[in-house]
């Protein structure tokens, strides 16, 4: 049988003395002798290990029975302060009354043996009482061999109200009553609507329900459709609801009548047969959440959601009972649903004088925080407090969103005040956000000597000594080894060990590491014998120790007990070794003596570690001679702050609060500089010596128990220790004491055994704030806004594998009231120094600022404003003549105007060097979003898509006409639609060209919306983009857009669901969905947009602006550590996407030599393509029954896409722009534009395709322009649909007065997102040239297509011939039917078959893989065939084709031996490639048999 590391440590010397079993065969007896307590938990977890090693499917049960040895340190006061908590574990499974009543007692000793255990006066106690006594004498003196005297009193007894469950049966057994037909449990009205829906046909009372009539009473037509069947105007539905509400928890099956109130959470509606609707909505009182519904007719659904909808607080009354369909316990028959007011009772500040909280964590602090900066910054604000700090782990992310809400509750207060006659309101006396950090703070500082300034040689006599104690603290923790070596000129000359009698037991966990026993210090001499001793062995010598720190501490805290003199200098080999050896993971003791091959026996046995050390300082003695150091002040100067140094030291926490804008400048520097250059395990560090260099405008606080003063304290750090710390920091904290209750129970912190001793440690600190004139400040060190929220980071603190996650300490916002009694012990006038006067004092100090600088900061570019005119004038000339026609010279005019007045110069020359390099490099680029409705942007070579009205030019001799009759009646189309001309004055064949595309979509009327240039760039392309913006710019000037990850909807489930199944508490969905939503939001990662560069103006520093950052995994590059979207207003951002198009494009220019720009946009059989397969030489039989030739063309490949040109019949160029937009859009096409073409109401040329439609067609029907502009801003953004536009009853009523018709109206009123129209124009451009590809080089579209748009080919499945293909994809589908085996790469892979089957439908074939010609990564046309890439072997990645391909340069191979070792190709993808036939007949090794050598000859 084998056990855990953790148990066999434990039972490592534990003796069996007895195994029995008991006569029936049922029941195995081992009794266990041990000299240490062995923990309950233990005994447990041993006897499961027995039970599933030896009788796992047997009916034997297993008991341990223990008996102790203990030494005669342990009596029964010690005893109880060891094992309290294992019989508290023990009991809870031997009984739960005597496990209460142990948990609620106190225990009183008189003496070491005698204990009184006070026990609440109940009459379960007593009961119990006798029990109890015997069962603990039994443990204590018979198990562990102390003496026990026991007795029991009692406590005063305590009025109580009557207990809840009784409550509880009285409401089931009046249900039960009810439903067996008791008269009494219904009324006659209640029996008349119990079961009943509004709207059902007929009303239905419960089985057995008896009527005071007899009957069940008919209602009248109309009062059943009634929706709400009561005067009072609180009813929403059903009657006035009456009734002793009942908490939802306590709903726990089938009881009856209930009644609840709660807050409506969700809501759904769901339409059914015969004009009805099921309106199911989620209610919860906070303790528990029910999903309900009810039925109503179609008519009636917008009153009531009216009224009931997320939000909303109601109180109902329906009949507990398990939903047939749903089989979850639910609420039904509802007879009543009657709104009320919020019930929860807000918690309040009411203290006259406020505090002011420090330490508040939001959800930016990583899987920590829980509650949203906004509603934090409310809740401080609505307390009337004047201030508080957002202090985040690390991080600064919440800043921006804190700044929103400031400015949000500043203008509320502004306008209130201008209303009262404040003329100039300053919100220097207005609440305001400290912005600062919890940072992660690294002591450089530190030396690896005591006293910098010694000139004692290093190969003088030294003391190299190590100490065994019985745990960390020097004040409450005891010496029980001294072990030292003495070394003079390098050499071992003395040793010195000796044992300590501590004079209680040692914990077993340091016997446990140090194999000392109680016994072997029994009779050894106290530590004031020993330590004379020692200290006149160390005489005339410096000290060496390994973390001197802790050793010296203790020799430190003995002395001044003993009254001793102690004036050592010391080296501490640990610091030494971080500096000398960095190369090292870790710098444990057995870690450096590995590497400098140094001998560690019996580690943790301090003679021997003793031994060790010296041996390891006499090396790096040697290594200090090498660098020139020969003396301890050479040691001291040793630099400690590199990077690598302070990843590898311990952080403590510590407050950062910016004073001033100095001081946000240099926080952020502090910020940028820890996360790029001193990541540790995904902690942001901060050297002190960078704080230093830093600190102007800071102040800095001491943090919480992580912090390096609390923690010195408690590990008894000497007095000079102490005063260093204190005087580093600005003001010191202190925190309730249920926020380090931790401490009690964990074995980490020996010397903190009870409240007393964190009060201890308040006082101390409070006390050390009075002699060093430092502020005390309490704080609450905010993690969650309110007490009940704790549930959101117990169950995220779960899911990240915290083994404590279920005590969460009361880490909420407290008020001031709280506040004062939390620190009551200290005295009131002390208590309310440290939770208002010295808050507020810190708060005084720091100044009202922003965190985002609310300055418009663009790049510059030398004469931008001309350039661009120039450009723009140069191109238009050469496509229009000069003198310009009047309609281009007035659109450029007026939009350089706009542009050049606005400031936006630099960003169009910016976007036209990127293009222009691109396409100078081979690789065309398509804009997106709106660009495209700018002229100006057309003729800098920023996009090919040009938004003048359809019109003819002449590019010999420049001849033009827009204005012909035949020309403007394509107004709104495009130029391409027009037919073919030539020019009257040359001969010359007329360009056809135009969008009709207004500018204002994309600037506005006024010609000031912030222009937005994003450029689609050949994914192959866009990394040379990046590098492109670096050079125009200088590479300290560009960064990439940062983004921050946060817990998403789908991700909290997950948390939330697994931390109920794994307490095996069952949730209903409505109650996890509930709770999930305080955990959404809470940031996980941060990472970078996947095109955004921020471009910073030369003369600025980045950390004006935001801090930076590596995204993860990646220190290539550098990040905006803030969202880039909170910046975006103050700093240009370049979106410099990458796009599959641009590539496919280059990549068919490669295949077939053809200049894109020369494909002609009007070709009639590319536009079949889109109506049938005609063009391509097959019929729909031959292809699946697919009906049109669109497969693998952009945009239009999917069955979506498909279905949409076949309902909407496109006849031209232009109609496909409208069909893209309609793809590209929310809520546009399906249930809108969709259902009005089919109902003749709207053609593809009527309906709301693009976001330019709406402002062009309510032009031109009379709306206002403006108006129109706004309209459309508001419609494709969704705000209209969403009921978000206060507004829109008034344009509603202005377009009706304009006469546009009500389906243009309803179709608005959909519509969530919208395309623009110039986007959707350069996306159907790109696809148009691939789709004349697709019929004029089909064997290179095909290859390009396979090489970068297939996302799952197979050559197993695929390249095989058709007859195979075939067989393969009806295995796909198979496995797509079925949605337990259904995959996305089965969804990809059946894509990729579909144009398979194509291609060999057209004739064309695969030449098998030659292992000789293949590429790595693409596709190649080979002989009138397709040779696949070597990525299309399944389970070959791109990696390992191409080193493939770099082994095959070596010539041909000897054998699949050879061809492995030269490819670095696994054996699993050489026996695939050789079952696929294409490595020919190659032997399996390089050698050859003597038949095979003759045959060869």
């Amino acid at each position: 049988m084998k056990l855990n590391k953790e148990l066999s440590v434990l039972f490592n010397t534990v003796i069996v003395s007895k195994v029995t079993l008991n006569n029936q065969g049922d029941l195995l007896k081992v009794c266990l002798y041990s000299d240490h307590i062995i923990p309950y938990a233990a005994i447990k977890k041993a006897t499961a290990a027995i039970k599933d090693s030896l009788f796992k499917n047997k009916n034997i049960s297993v008991k341990l029975l223990q008996k102790y040895s203990l030494t005669g340190n342990y009596n029964l006061r010690v005893l109880m302060d060891v094992y309290k908590d294992s019989l508290q574990a023990e009991l809870d499974d031997r009984d739960h009354r005597l496990s209460a009543a142990f948990r609620k007692a106190d225990f009183i000793f008189s003496n070491d043996s005698t204990m009184n255990i006070v026990l609440p006066d109940t009459t379960g106690n007593h009961l119990k009482e006798k029990e109890l006594i015997e069962l603990l004498e039994k443990i204590f003196t018979e198990r562990c061999g102390v003496d026990a005297i026991l007795s029991v009193s009692y406590k005063p007894k305590e009025t109580v109200e009557k207990n809840a469950d009784e409550a509880m049966i009285s409401r089931r057994i009046a249900a039960i009553a009810a439903n067996a037909g008791i008269l009494t449990a219904y009324s006659s009205e209640t029996v008349e609507n119990v079961g009943a829906d509004v709207g059902a046909e007929a009303t239905v009372a419960p089985a057995g329900a008896v009527s005071t009539e007899g009957t069940v009473k008919k209602i009248d037509r109309e009062n059943r459709r009634a929706l709400v069947r009561s005067d009072n105007p609180n009813v929403i539905f059903g009657r006035e609801v009456d009734g002793e509400i009942i908490p939802m928890k306590d709903i726990v099956g089938e009881i009856g009548e209930v009644v609840v109130h709660g807050m409506v959470v969700a809501t759904e509606e769901r339409q059914i047969r015969n004009e009805k609707t099921i309106y199911f909505f989620d209610v919860t009182d906070f303790t528990d959440t029910f999903h309900l519904k009810i039925f109503v007719h179609n008519d009636q659904v917008k009153e009531l959601s009216g009224k009931l909808k997320q939000g909303a607080f109601v109180k109902l009354k329906g009949v507990a009972m398990v939903d047939d369909f749903e089989h979850e316990l639910t609420i039904g028959s509802i007879q009543g649903i009657q709104s009320i007011k919020d019930f929860r009772t807000p918690r309040e500040d009411l203290a006259e004088e406020k505090r002011v909280e420090l330490h508040c964590h939001t959800k930016m602090s990583d899987m920590d925080g829980v509650s949203d900066v906004s509603t934090i910054v409310k809740r401080a604000y609505k307390w009337g407090h004047r201030a508080i700090a957002i202090t985040d782990h690390g991080v600064v992310q919440s800043f921006p969103e804190a700044n929103h809400v400031w400015d949000d509750l500043w203008n509320a207060e502004k306008k209130k005040r201008m209303e009262n006659g404040d003329a100039n309101p300053d919100p220097d006396d207005f609440f305001k956000v400290i912005y600062g950090v919890e940072a992660y703070l690294v002591d450089d500082l530190k030396k690896c000597v005591g006293t910098e300034l010694d000139e004692t040689p290093i190969d003088a006599s030294c003391v190299v000594f190590d100490l065994e104690t019985t745990g960390l603290s020097a004040v409450s923790d005891r010496i029980i080894e001294f072990g030292a070596v003495k070394i003079k000129d390098g050499a071992i000359v003395d040793r010195f060990s000796a044992f300590v009698n501590p004079g209680f037991p040692i914990p077993f966990r340091i016997t446990q590491l140090t194999s000392i026993t109680d016994d072997m210090v029994m009779d050894a001499d106290p530590i004031e014998t020993v330590l004379p001793k020692f200290l006149d062995f160390v005489s005339g010598s410096y000290l060496v120790a390994h973390n001197a720190e802790f050793d010296t501490s203790f020799v430190r805290k003995n002395c001044e007990r003993q009254g001793l003199s102690y004036d050592f200098n010391h080296v501490d080999t640990l610091m030494l070794s971080k500096v000398l050896l960095p190369h090292l993971a870790k710098y444990t003791l057995d870690s450096v003596a590995k590497d400098l091959g140094v001998s560690l026996l019996n580690h943790h046995r301090a003679v021997d570690d003793a031994e060790c050390t010296a041996n390891i300082y006499i090396k790096l003695c040697e290594m200090l001679k090498d660098r020139g150091i020969t003396n301890l002040a050479g040691v001291g100067k040793l630099k400690m702050d590199t990077a690598e140094f302070v990843k590898k030291n311990r952080s403590h926490h510590a407050i950062i609060l910016a004073k001033n804008n100095v001081g946000r400048v240099n926080l952020y520097k502090l910020i940028s500089m820890s996360h790029l250059f001193y990541m540790r395990r995904g902690k942001p560090c901060v050297p002190k010596s960078l704080l230093m260099e830093n600190r102007e405008g800071l102040i800095l606080g001491s943090a919480c128990e992580a912090g390096e003063l609390y923690d010195e304290l408690l590990h008894g750090a000497n007095e000079a220790e102490i005063a260093r710390l204190v005087d580093f920091y600005d003001y010191l904290e202190i925190q309730p004491v249920g926020n380090n209750m931790f401490m009690i129970l964990s074995d980490k912190h020996e010397n903190i055994n009870s409240v007393e001793d964190i009060q201890d440690v308040n006082r101390r600190i409070v006390e050390l704030g009075e002699v060093f004139n430092k502020p005390v400040v309490a704080t609450c060190d905010v993690h969650f806004l309110d007490p009940e929220d704790e549930i959101y980071r117990r169950i995220l603190m779960a899911g990240e594998g915290f083994k404590d996650a279920d005590n969460q300490a009361p880490l909420y916002l407290h008020t001031t009231e709280e506040m004062l009694k939390e620190f009551s012990y200290l005295g009131y006038e002390k208590a309310k120094e440290i939770v208002i006067k010295n808050p507020n004092r810190i708060a005084d100090m720091c100044d009202k600022i922003s965190p985002v600088r609310p300055d418009k900061c663009p790049p510059v570019i030398e004469n931008s404003d001309k350039l661009l005119r120039d450009i723009c004038y140069n191109k238009a000339h050469e496509m229009y003549g000069d003198p310009l026609p009047e309609i281009v010279l007035e659109r450029l005019e007026r939009e350089l105007k706009s542009i050049i007045g606005n400031g936006f110069a630099v960003m169009y020359i910016i976007a036209q060097k990127l293009v222009w390099k691109s396409v100078e490099d081979g690789y065309l680029v398509g804009s997106r979003g709106s660009v495209g409705s700018s002229f100006v942007a057309t003729m800098a070579g920023i996009t090919e898509v040009n938004p003048l009205s359809p019109h003819y030019y002449c590019a010999k001799c420049h001849y033009s006409d827009f204005e012909s009759p035949e020309v403007r009646a394509y107004a709104g189309r495009a130029g391409v639609d027009m037919p073919d001309k030539v020019c009257p004055v040359c001969g010359e064949k007329l360009i056809k060209d135009g969008f009709d595309i207004p500018f204002e979509t994309f600037l506005g009327f006024k010609g000031d919306k912030e222009p937005d240039i994003d450029l689609n760039f050949s994914s192959e392309y866009q990394s040379k983009a990046h590098k492109y913006v670096e050079v125009i710019f200088g590479a300290e000037q560009a960064f990439r857009a940062g983004t921050i990850g946060t817990l998403a909807d789908k991700t909290a489930y997950g948390f939330v669901k697994k931390y109920y199944e794994e307490r095996d508490i069952r949730k209903r969905p409505c109650e996890i969905n509930r709770i999930l939503q305080g955990c959404v939001g809470v940031r996980r990662s941060t990472g970078q947009h996947p095109g955004g560069i921020i471009v910073l103006p030369v003369g600025e520093e980045i950390d004006s602006f935001t801090p930076v950052q590596h995204p993860p995994k990646d220190e290539n590059t550098i990040t905006t550590h803030f969202d880039y979207h909170s910046i975006d207003h103050n700093l240009l951002k370049l979106d410099i996407l990458g796009h599959e198009d641009p590539t496919m494009i280059r990549k068919l220019q490669d295949l077939t030599g053809r200049d894109p720009l020369t494909i002609p946009l009007d070709d009639p059989g590319v536009m079949s393509l889109f109506k049938n397969t005609d063009a391509l030489g097959i019929t729909p039989d031959d292809i699946g029954g697919t009906p049109l030739g669109c497969l693998g063309i952009p945009e239009f490949g999917t069955d979506f896409a498909m279905n949409m040109l076949i309902d909407t019949k496109p006849q031209a160029f232009s109609d496909l722009v409208r069909i893209a937009g309609l793809a590209h859009g929310t809520n546009v096409w399906q249930g809108n534009a969709e259902v009005l073409i089919k109902e003749g109401k709207a053609t593809i040329s009527t309906a709301i395709c693009t976001r330019d439609d709406i402002m062009v067609y309510l032009i031109e029907m009379g709306v206002e322009s403006s108006h129109a502009f706004s309209i459309m801003e508001n419609v494709r953004k969704g705000k209209v649909a969403k009921g978000k536009c206060s507004q829109w009853p008034e344009w509603k009523q202005e377009m009706l007065d304009h006469n546009v018709p009500d389906w243009y109206i309803w179709s608005c009123e959909h519509i969530e997102y919208m395309f623009p129209k110039a986007h959707a124009a350069a996306y159907v451009m790109m696809a148009w040239r691939v789709a004349y590809c697709k019929i004029n080089y089909p064997l290179e579209f095909y290859a390009a297509f396979f090489s970068i748009r297939a996302k799952a080919f197979s050559y197993e499945a695929m390249c095989l011939g058709r007859d195979h293909l075939e067989k393969s994809m009806a295995e796909c589908k198979k496995r797509l039917a079925d949605k337990s085996t259904a995959t996305k790469k089965d969804e990809a892979m059946l894509k990729d078959m579909r144009l398979v089957q194509e291609m060999y439908a057209r004739g064309y074939e695969f030449l098998p893989i030659d292992i000789f010609r293949v590429s790595a990564r693409s596709f190649q046309v080979i002989d009138g065939k397709i040779m696949p890439s070597l990525t299309s072997i399944e389970g070959l990645g791109e990696n390992a084709a191409d080193q493939m391909v770099e082994g095959v340069k070596g010539g041909p191979f000897l054998s699949k031996q050879d061809f492995r070792e030269r490819t670095h190709a696994s054996t699993t993808i050489v026996d695939k490639m050789a079952e696929l036939g294409l490595l020919g007949d190659l032997p399996e090794t390089n050698q050859i048999s003597i038949f095979d050598y003759f045959n060869q000859v």
